[in-house]
């Protein structure tokens, strides 16, 4: 048998030789508890308390550090949240720089214009496939007016359309996803 199993067959004897009635009150419970423990099983124990008391703390560190790398990683995901956005849009500012630059060449002016014309209708299909890319789209106007997505900003007299149709679109409007950006501005018929 080891030397700590025969400890602890003393420990439990010393404890069955004690009687019920002996024992009084909580503070000579205590004692005879600790009197019966052995130093080494309290060497142990204490071992064993500060090596689980080293454990929580490295544990509460690294949590501590996991938690200040999240939140330092939201801030720039915040921050550089446009960056996609800003790297597409490099192309349309290529195509109008390539416009101007067409524009100091010399050259026929009709065929100048033509350049122009090109240029910026390019431009322009950039500025679409980019803003489609980043889930921007133009507000319809062939559904009818609806005040959450135009802006009548002028009144007109039509016989082709109803009251209150719409009649020209004056400047586009956009929408991101679900949410406005801008309305469109249109004219409205008036009878």
């Amino acid at each position: 048998m080891s030397k700590e199993v025969k400890k602890t067959e003393e420990i439990i004897e010393e404890g069955e030789n004690i009687e019920s009635e002996d024992i009084t009150t909580e503070e000579e419970c205590y004692a005879i508890n600790t009197s019966v423990l052995t130093d080494d099983f309290k060497k142990e124990y204490e071992a064993k308390l500060k090596e689980a008391e080293d454990k929580y703390l490295r544990v509460h560190a690294d949590f501590e550090n996991i938690k200040k790398r999240l939140e330092r990683e939201k801030y720039q995901a915040i921050e550089y949240a446009s960056e996609n956005f800003a790297k597409d849009l490099l192309a349309p500012i290529d195509s109008l720089e390539m416009a101007i630059a067409s524009i100091k060449a010399d050259g026929d002016t009709e065929e100048l214009l033509k350049k122009m014309q090109e240029g910026l209708e390019l431009t322009i299909r950039n500025f679409k496939t980019v803003f489609e890319k980043h889930g921007i789209e133009l507000v319809e106007i062939d559904s009818g007016f609806d005040p959450n997505f135009h802006d009548a900003v002028m009144q007109v007299a039509s016989e082709k359309h109803e009251d209150g149709e719409i009649v020209q679109l004056l400047q586009n409007g956009y929408k991101y996803k679900d949410r406005l950006l801008r309305p469109a501005m249109v004219s409205v018929c008036k009878k």
